[in-house]
C-alpha cells in the first residue's frame, strides 16, 4: 500500500512526503520457505523554485526598467547580475542603480528618451515640463530645447544626462496632470515662450480643456500657491478667457 501523508507548499518551495507501507502474514501457516514481510519507507522530496537576479532580468519585459535595489538575492548578486546583463547588451544603465531592457530591432536596441528616464527616476506625480519644454508639450512653439526641461516637487536628482531639473514648492502640483503643469509654468514667462502670444495660449488651453486633459478647476486651486506672481494673476484671466468672460479671449496682451 502506498499513501500520500503530507503535502506542504511553501512560496519557493514544494514539499512532498510519501509513506510506503507493505506488509504480509501469514501466521502458523508459514512454510520454511516462507517469512513475514513487513516495512516501512519514510520519504521526502524537496523540490525549489528560487528566483536568481539573473533569471529574473532575463524574464524582464522589453520597454521595462528596473532598479538594482527590486532584484531578488543579495545586494551584491543583483549588482553582478545587473553589470554581466548590461555587458551582454541584454540591459542598458540609464542612472545610478537604474537599467533599461530596450526593445531589440533591425537598427539595434531602442533606447529610452531623457525625458522618460527622468519621469522613472524622480516619478510622474507633481512632475512636469518647464520652460521651452512646456511650451512644445502645448504645442505653442517651434523652438527645440537644448536639454529638457522638467519641473518637480521632488528633490532634484543627480545623474540624468539630456535634462534639466527645476524644482517647485508649490505642494498644490502633487495632483495636477502632466499638460496641467506645462500650463502654471509657460504662465511664469507666456511673452518669450509662445509664439504666436496670448491668443495662441488661449485656444491651446481651451483645447486641451475641451479634451479633458486639462482642469480650470485644478489649476485655479494650484494658482492660488504659486510664489510667482505672474502666474497667479495669469492664470485668472487665461481661465476667463478660455470661458470666454475675459478680455484675453479676443484682445492680444
Amino acid at each position: 500500500m502506498s499513501e500520500l501523508t503530507h503535502a506542504k507548499a511553501f512560496s519557493n518551495v514544494c514539499v512532498i512526503t510519501i509513506d510506503c507501507t507493505c506488509s504480509s502474514e501469514f501466521g502458523d501457516s508459514l512454510t520454511a520457505d516462507t517469512i513475514p514481510i513487513h516495512y516501512g519507507v519514510m520519504n521526502t522530496v524537496v523540490m525549489t523554485r528560487e528566483v536568481t537576479p539573473g533569471k529574473y532580468l532575463d524574464a524582464l519585459l522589453e520597454g521595462s526598467y528596473v532598479r538594482v535595489s527590486d532584484l531578488p538575492g543579495t545586494r551584491n548578486a543583483a549588482k553582478l547580475a545587473a553589470s554581466r546583463a548590461s555587458a551582454r547588451g541584454d540591459i542598458m544603465h540609464v542612472s545610478k542603480g537604474l537599467y533599461f531592457k530596450g526593445r531589440r530591432t533591425r537598427y539595434g536596441i531602442a533606447t529610452p528618451s531623457p525625458e522618460d528616464v527622468a519621469l522613472e527616476v524622480v516619478g510622474r506625480r507633481g512632475v512636469g515640463p518647464a520652460g521651452v519644454s512646456a511650451a512644445r508639450a502645448l504645442g505653442l512653439t517651434t523652438q527645440v530645447p537644448a536639454v529638457q526641461e522638467l519641473a518637480t516637487l521632488a528633490r532634484v536628482p543627480a545623474g540624468v544626462p539630456g535634462v534639466r531639473f527645476t524644482r517647485r514648492n508649490n505642494i498644490e502640483r502633487v495632483d495636477l496632470t502632466y499638460l496641467e503643469i506645462a500650463v502654471l509654468e509657460v504662465l511664469r514667462d507666456w511673452r518669450f515662450l509662445v509664439d504666436g502670444g496670448w491668443v495662441s495660449l488661449v485656444t491651446a488651453v481651451a483645447s486641451r480643456v475641451e479634451s479633458g486633459d486639462v482642469r480650470p478647476d485644478a489649476i485655479a486651486v494650484a494658482a492660488r500657491r504659486e510664489h510667482h506672481v505672474e502666474v497667479k494673476t495669469s492664470v485668472r484671466d487665461l481661465l476667463a478667457a478660455v470661458n470666454g468672460s475675459g478680455p484675453g479671449s479676443v484682445v492680444t496682451r
